[in-house]
């Protein structure tokens, strides 16, 4: 993983052993980009789709594989599809920590942006 720091300073290629997450994020909540199943127009069979907006309302919008579109989905009628990579991924705005240059001191910060090759910018709290 790549680091930006909050301070400026950079570090490349950091082992995804030397970061960790924090508070586990928000499991019950939904992402922009997540993998879900919904269940189209709450008739009770489930399509497969991504979350394209958080209303920040415990509604989303969902665009399914289909092409279908449906706004304002309430959260009871999506569950999360495996992404396969399990817990073990990082999304923007997880809270973090991140053992800088590898020196065994960890840094509490959040990720920033996601560069969608197992690299990512870290903003640290400090």
């Amino acid at each position: 993983y790549d680091i930006a720091y909050d301070d400026g300073e950079r570090e490349l290629r950091v082992a995804k052993r030397l970061i960790r997450k924090l508070d586990g994020g928000s499991s019950d909540s939904f992402r922009e980009g997540d993998k879900v199943e919904a269940d189209y127009r709450g008739r009770g069979k489930f399509y497969k789709g991504k979350i394209s907006r958080d209303r920040g309302d415990d509604t989303y919008d969902i665009a399914y594989d289909d092409g279908e579109r449906e706004m304002r989905v309430s959260k009871r009628l999506i569950r999360k599809l495996d992404g396969g990579s399990g817990g073990d991924s990082f999304r923007e705005g997880d809270k973090i920590e991140a053992d800088y240059r590898g020196r065994g001191k960890f840094y509490p910060g959040k990720i920033s942006r996601d560069r969608g090759d197992d690299t990512y910018d870290i903003a640290y709290d400090d």
